[in-house]
């Protein structure tokens, strides 16, 4: 069976930090294009940030660049999503996906993918 499980949302307080996980079942993660999303209540949903299989390079949105970091374990079969510096703006439910051709450099951030996960609540509140 395929499947994405995120893991690791909560509520912090700005400025802290939390490191989110992307469990895959059922295939090899390493092998997709991995991209990780969010959506706030009552706004459309963003890439934040993904890997491109066909490069294996990590890609950021700008509300992001600089505060998040995209890392994978490919024993765990598994990719984080490591979130500093959080702001009360970063509160969203947060989603991994991946998506297995045809996405190339950074336009994993904008495409279409195949596989979501159930998706973890962050919330960054004072």
């Amino acid at each position: 069976q395929v499947q994405l499980v995120e893991s690791g949302g909560g509520s912090v307080q700005p400025g802290g930090s939390l490191r989110l996980s992307c469990a895959a079942s059922g295939f090899t993660l390493n092998y997709y294009t991995v991209g990780w999303f969010r959506q706030a209540p009552g706004k459309k949903r963003e890439g934040v940030s993904c890997r491109g299989y066909s490069d294996g390079r990590p890609y950021y949105s700008a509300s992001v660049k600089g505060r998040f970091t995209i890392s994978g374990d490919n024993a765990a079969n598994t990719v984080y999503l490591q979130m500093d510096n959080l702001k009360p703006e970063d509160t969203a439910v947060y989603y991994c996906a991946t998506v297995y051709s045809g996405v190339y450099g950074s336009a994993c951030l904008t495409a279409k993918y195949e596989t979501w996960g159930q998706g973890t609540q962050v919330t960054v509140s004072s």
